[in-house]
């Protein structure tokens, strides 16, 4: 089952995260990183998520999409 936003996280038995984007394996995190990335993904998973896999608007999308240009 894939969240509304794409990513959704699987903690394994032997401490390791496995983040997936849209069903695709984007990144596994072990040790301290998984651990660390436990505790933000209690607030909000899903940013959580994205800034882990670098997968994040960064501020400059918006812009770009408001511009003449692009409308």
């Amino acid at each position: 089952m894939s969240s509304p936003h794409g990513f959704d996280y699987t903690e394994r038995q032997d401490g390791t995260v496995v983040i997936t984007h849209h069903g695709r394996r984007a990144t596994v995190l072990r040790g301290p990183r998984a651990a660390q990335f436990l505790r933000d993904a209690e607030r909000d998973p899903q940013l959580a998520m994205a800034r882990w896999t670098g997968n994040y608007q960064r501020g400059n999308e918006r812009r770009a999409r408001q511009h003449p240009r692009n409308r």
